[in-house]
C-alpha cells in the first residue's frame, strides 16, 4: 500500500517536508503554529523517546566488544584530540567572518528579548560531579530530583543526562569485559538489546518528513520577518560561517584522509536534515548515529561510543563560532576595538568552554556568557540575539552534528574501522526499504 513512499528516497522526502511546511506557513501565518506545530512536537518527543535507550544500549554493547579499556582509551584519545582541533578551526573561522562581513556596524538600538533570562554558568567541579549519576534510572528516563520553594523532591527534565547515562553504560561495559564468560548471556542480551532499538529508530525516523513539515511550518507561520530584519546581517554572517566550516574545513578534513567528500555529505544528509529541522543534538542523535553506521561505514561500536558523546560535547556551531562572531558582533556594536589578548581569551574561552559545559542544557546562551564574560564585553548582546535564536539555532546545530559524524569518520579511517565500500557507495536512507522492511 504504501510502495509508492518507500521508492521516494529518504532526503527528498525530507526536502518535501521542509519545502511543503516553509509554504504552509507563509500561507497560514501564525494559525500554522497551531495547526501544524503538533505534528513537530509529536516527531521530536518521539525521537527523545528512543535516544536515551538507544545510547544506554549501544555503549555497553561497544564497550564490550571493543575489548575493554585499553582500545578505548586509545579511540578516545584520537576522539577527543579532533574534537579539540576541529573546535579550535571552528573559533578562527567564526572570528574571520566576524571580521569580513561586519554583521555589527550600522545596527540600529537593539532591545533584549522579552523572554531572555539569564543563565549561570556552571563550575568545572559541578560539570565532573554531574558526571557521575546518583541514580541511574533517573538518568535514564531523563529526569532528575530537585527541591521546590516548599521543601519538596519533584522529578523534573533535564538535558544533560546524556553523559550520565554514557557514564553508567561504559561502566556496566567495562564489568562486562571483566568478567567474561560468566555474563555472556548478559553480553549477548546488551548486544540484541541494542540492535532492537536500532530497529526501533529505523521505523521512528521514517516520521522525519512528515515532522519537518510540522516543525518548519510552526517556524514560518510564528516567527515572521519582523524579527528577523534588525539582526539580519548577524543571521547571515552565521549561516555563511557555519556553511564555510562545514563544507571548506569539514571537507578539506576528508580530503586530506583521502576521503571523498560529496560521499561524506550525501551519507550524512539524514542526520543533517533532522538536526537543521529539530535544533537539537540531543534529537539528531538516532538518525546521525544511524547515517554514521550504515551510510557512512563507520564501525558500530566505535560510532555507538563516539556519537553519542559527540552530542554532548562536539559543538562546533553552538560552542565555537556563535560566540566567537557573537563577541565581534557585540565589539563592533558597542565601538569597542578587541585587543589581541582579547582574542586569544575568546578563542580559548571558546574551546575549552565547550566542554566545560558539556551536557548543560542551554549550551549557545552558556558559550556565549563564557566567552563575553572573559572577554571582558557586556552580555547585553545575549538578550539581543536571542529574539532570534530559533532561526540561529538551526544552523548551528546542523553545524554541530555534522562535526559529531566528520570525527569519527576520521578516527575511524586512522584506526582501520572505516568500511570504505559503505563509504563510497554513501547511502542515504536510514529507514526502511521500498517494501516496508527495515534494512
Amino acid at each position: 500500500m504504501f510502495d509508492w513512499w518507500f521508492r521516494i528516497k529518504f532526503w527528498k522526502r525530507v526536502v518535501a517536508g521542509f519545502v511543503l511546511g516553509a509554504l504552509a506557513g507563509w500561507a497560514f501565518g501564525p494559525q500554522a503554529e497551531t495547526w501544524f506545530g503538533p505534528l513537530g512536537d509529536l516527531y521530536v518527543t518521539l525521537i527523545k523517546m528512543i535516544a536515551v535507550p538507544l545510547v544506554f544500549f549501544a555503549v555497553i554493547n561497544a564497550v564490550a566488544s571493543l575489548g575493554g579499556q585499553k582500545s578505548i582509551a586509545a579511540l578516545a584519545g584520537r576522539t577527543f584530540t579532533w574534537f579539540a582541533l576541529t573546535a579550535v578551526l571552528a573559533v578562527g573561522v567564526g572570528l574571520a567572518f566576524g571580521w569580513m562581513l561586519q554583521p555589527g556596524a550600522g545596527v540600529g538600538v537593539l532591545q533584549v528579548a522579552s523572554d531572555y533570562t539569564p543563565k549561570s554558568v556552571p563550575g568545572v567541579l559541578d560539570m565532573l560531579l554531574n558526571l557521575v549519576p546518583s541514580n541511574p534510572f533517573q538518568a535514564l528516563s531523563g529526569a532528575a530530583s530537585a527541591e521546590t520553594a516548599d521543601g519538596m523532591d519533584v522529578l523534573v527534565p533535564r538535558n544533560g543526562t546524556v553523559l550520565q547515562v554514557i557514564f553508567f553504560a561504559g561502566l556496566v561495559g567495562f564489568a562486562i569485559v571483566r568478567l567474561g564468560g560468566r555474563v555472556a548471556g548478559i553480553r549477548a542480551l546488551a548486544g540484541e538489546a541494542s540492535e532492537v532499538m536500532i530497529q526501533v529508530t529505523r521505523f521512528v525516523l521514517e516520521f522525519t518528513p512528515i515532522g519537518t513539515f510540522g516543525l518548519i511550518a510552526a517556524l514560518v507561520g510564528g516567527y515572521g520577518f519582523e524579527q528577523l530584519r534588525p539582526l539580519f546581517n548577524f543571521v547571515v554572517a552565521l549561516y555563511a560561517a557555519c556553511a564555510f566550516h562545514i563544507v571548506v574545513v569539514y571537507g578539506g578534513l576528508l580530503l586530506a584522509h583521502g576521503l571523498n567528500p560529496l560521499k561524506f555529505f550525501r551519507g550524512a544528509a539524514p542526520g543533517m536534515q533532522v538536526a537543521f529541522v529539530a535544533s537539537s543534538s540531543f534529537a539528531a542523535l538516532p538518525a546521525s548515529l544511524r547515517s554514521a553506521t550504515h551510510n557512512l561505514g563507520v564501525d558500530k561500536d566505535y560510532a555507538a561510543f563516539a556519537v553519542p558523546l559527540g552530542a554532548t560535547i562536539k559543538m562546533d556551531g553552538c560552542g565555537a563560532i556563535y560566540p566567537a562572531l557573537a563577541a565581534v558582533f557585540i565589539s563592533q556594536y558597542a565601538g569597542i576595538e578587541l585587543s589581541v589578548s582579547q582574542y586569544v581569551v575568546i578563542a580559548l574561552a571558546s574551546v575549552l568552554g565547550s566542554f566545560g559545559t558539556a551536557g548543560v542544557p542551554g549550551t549557545a546562551v552558556i558559550m556565549a556568557t563564557v566567552v563575553l564574560s572573559a572577554a571582558g564585553l557586556p552580555l547585553e548582546v545575549i538578550g539581543y540575539l536571542y529574539a532570534i535564536d530559533r532561526v540561529l539555532d538551526m544552523m548551528r546545530t546542523m553545524t554541530n552534528v555534522t562535526g559529531q559524524m566528520l570525527v569519527p569518520v576520521l578516527v575511524a579511517k586512522q584506526s582501520g574501522m572505516l568500511d570504505r565500500a559503505v563509504y563510497d557507495a554513501a547511502p542515504t536512507d536510514v529507514g526502511l526499504d521500498e517494501r516496508g522492511q527495515a534494512g
